[in-house]
């Protein structure tokens, strides 16, 4: 991207930092690039420079010793309602970030981030501001504050890595393949990119692969006509229609069965296929994210995935850290998941002890995320209104270990009109109960599939208890 092709000479920037490292390199860059610049050391030298200019553009730290990014788009926002305001922040779009995107910043990036990616998003800013435009007539849009982002909790550079990727990504309309292990937020990064893309305002729209049988992925994904098959009572239109504009997630695409992927593949080239039963060719418009908690090259070379598919999906390769290479993050993980739940049931939030937040951090969480979770609810359903201590997770882990003993590894799945269905039944449920409700969870526990355990939870009429 040229200086020429963005067109940028002589607009003015006022850059907040309380770094003078970071503000120099700032400075540096954009009057390399024909920007005028000036800078504040801080929220009280910002105020007195927005009294004093009109400025094109204003980009500030979230966190600073005299104040924060809000106080600095507070002072613009009285002193000059047209001058936009772009945040910068260390952390992963924490609750102060999502309301600065209420209060009328245009856009926030993640740090650490790369001068290519901050100036690509002042050129989106002056875009929207209209090149050329002298007169101070324009008002700030909003960006509509991202569900999937306000839920991403921590700092750890390996998570503000994995959304800087993440944020690039989002950028371009290429189709994206996470890899990543179970319960690390495969499908919240899938939204993120989704409501940071310029797709934002269109469908997001998603299929677990391994959770629709194998007879009805076809007309989930494609869409059926009336008639097309037994019990097509009526025509439908498949999620590939539905996202039509937006985001097609493929969550768990290692499940694809093999018949079905050279199908999917010419799709994706041509984004171009026909409904069950038709010969109209539809055409959409649309970006694939695909998510798997299985290495697919090792897929290709079992032959259970198509070499060709695979390299279809693998444009821009993604993965999420699992939540023991970010122990740091913990601790707010930990407590973003208390007040969650104490919300939920009307309860007030506990305080979280530090040496129960140190036995948090010291288990291997083999469950990421997930798992954290799960145990948080756990914990806050038995001691809610309560201070939470070391004491509480050992307990906890304790009776969990003694439960899991008694659950027995059904190496075989017998259908539900045998004589063993019934005990086969109990074993579900209570290995279900133990796994609080996450099939995932189960599935590792029984040493069984996912897929199995799915199937089964259908069979015996059991209550979906969760998605994952």
């Amino acid at each position: 991207m040229t200086k020429a092709s963005l067109n940028l000479d002589g607009k003015l920037v006022l850059v907040v930092d309380d770094e003078p490292a970071l503000r120099t390199a700032l400075e540096a860059s954009f009057l390399r690039h024909g920007w005028r610049v000036a800078t504040a050391g801080g929220l009280l030298e910002a105020e007195a420079a927005v009294r004093r200019m009109v400025f094109d553009l204003v980009i500030t730290d979230m966190r600073m010793r005299d104040g924060d990014g809000l106080g600095v788009l507070r002072a613009v926002r009285e002193s000059s309602p047209s001058t936009a305001v772009v945040l910068l922040t260390a952390y992963a779009n924490v609750p102060e970030a999502v309301e600065s995107m209420r209060c009328g910043a245009v856009d926030y990036l993640i740090k650490p981030v790369s001068f290519d990616v901050l100036l690509a998003a002042a050129a989106k800013v002056m875009q929207c501001v209209g090149a050329g435009v002298n007169e101070r007539s324009f008002v700030p849009f909003v960006t509509k504050p991202s569900l999937a982002a306000a839920s991403i909790v921590g700092t750890s550079p390996l998570l503000s890595q994995a959304l800087q990727r993440a944020r690039v990504a989002a950028s371009t309309d290429a189709d994206v393949l996470v890899e990543a292990e179970s319960g690390t937020g495969k499908e919240l990064l899938a939204r993120f990119i989704h409501d940071t893309s310029p797709r934002s305002g269109k469908p997001f729209v998603a299929i677990n692969c391994a959770a629709v049988p194998e007879h009805l992925i076809e007309s989930e994904l494609f869409g059926h006509s009336k008639g097309a098959f037994t019990g097509a009572v009526a025509s439908k239109a498949g999620k590939f229609e539905l996202a039509n504009g937006g985001t097609l997630l493929l969550d768990e695409i290692g499940e694809m069965p093999l018949n079905l992927q050279p199908k999917l593949l010419r799709v994706l080239q041509e984004r171009e296929f026909e409904r069950l039963g038709e010969t109209r060719s539809v055409r959409v418009d649309i970006r694939i994210v695909t998510t798997t908690n299985a290495s697919l090259a090792s897929l290709v070379e079992q032959g259970k995935f198509r070499s060709d598919l695979y390299y279809r999906l693998n444009v821009i390769p993604l993965s999420v850290p699992p939540l023991r290479d970010r122990a740091e993050d913990i601790p707010a993980l930990a407590a973003h998941f208390a007040e969650r739940y104490a919300s939920e049931r009307g309860c007030p939030v506990p305080a979280l002890d530090e040496g129960f937040i140190q036995r948090l951090r010291s288990h291997h969480w083999p469950g990421n995320i997930r798992e954290l979770s799960n145990f948080m609810r756990r914990v806050l359903s038995l001691y809610e209104g309560r201070k939470i201590d070391a004491a509480c997770f050992d307990r906890e882990f304790v009776a969990r270990a003694r439960v899991a003993q008694h659950v027995p590894q059904l190496l075989s799945m017998p259908s539900a009109g045998s004589r063993l269905s019934v005990m086969e039944k109990q074993h579900l449920e209570n290995t279900l109960a133990l796994a609080n409700g996450n099939r995932t969870h189960a599935a590792e526990m029984l040493g069984i599939s996912l897929r199995t355990v799915r199937n089964k939870i259908r069979e015996y009429g059991l209550p979906p208890r969760s998605l994952a």
